[in-house]
């Protein structure tokens, strides 16, 4: 029932670094695309006044994820979400968090996670990304451009994003890029914020 990606184990401490200083103080975090459920139980344990409510595009996933948060009194029950199908099952949130999924995703993910951010997001809220992503029309290292291919091979839809083109879709909603930040094996934490 619980399962386990060695990326999210690698990375959930940096990543939690970052998340202390950019999200606010109290309120509801929205997870998008939780995956196996590591992440949401590493950052609701060491942010305890935080309320995290995790998601996953499919229902067998949803197990995996509860008993990664059980006994977490800040972890809601997982649901069903679909960025492409609205309404989303959470109407109003303080932050979104989505961790490695707009280049696993064909791109109209991204402009459909944008879109419904815009209408979650309280206004000052926060919606960070984390994942690889071409900087300025290039690769930032070649094991990206090997991963890039790698993904467009499994699905044309996939790929390493270009930063760029996802910060005009977030400017269209109303987002303001704060900051990109470098993160081990050549990822990225993209913090923006809602205007």
């Amino acid at each position: 029932m619980r399962r386990t990606a060695p990326a999210a184990e690698r990375n959930k401490g940096p990543i939690l670094d970052v998340l202390r200083r950019v999200l606010p103080k109290r309120g509801l975090v929205l997870e998008i695309a939780s995956g196996t459920g590591q992440h949401v139980a590493h950052f609701a344990g060491a942010l305890p006044a935080l309320e995290w409510q995790p998601t996953e595009t499919e229902d067998s996933a949803l197990p995996s994820i509860a008993s990664w948060s059980e006994g977490l009194a800040n972890v809601r029950a997982p649901l069903v979400l679909n960025v492409h199908q609205l309404p989303w099952p959470v109407a109003c949130a303080d932050a979104i968090v989505c961790i490695n999924m707009i280049h696993i995703s064909p791109w109209q993910a991204t402009l459909d996670l944008m879109a419904g951010a815009a209408r979650t997001l309280r206004p000052g809220g926060i919606l960070f990304l984390y994942g690889p992503y071409r900087r300025f029309g290039g690769h930032t290292a070649p094991s990206n451009s090997a991963f890039d291919a790698d993904l467009r091979r499994r699905d044309a839809t996939w790929g390493v994003r270009d930063m760029e083109a996802v910060e005009v879709v977030a400017r269209g909603h109303g987002f303001a890029l704060e900051e990109a930040i470098e993160m081990p094996a050549n990822n990225f934490s993209v913090v923006f914020g809602k205007v």
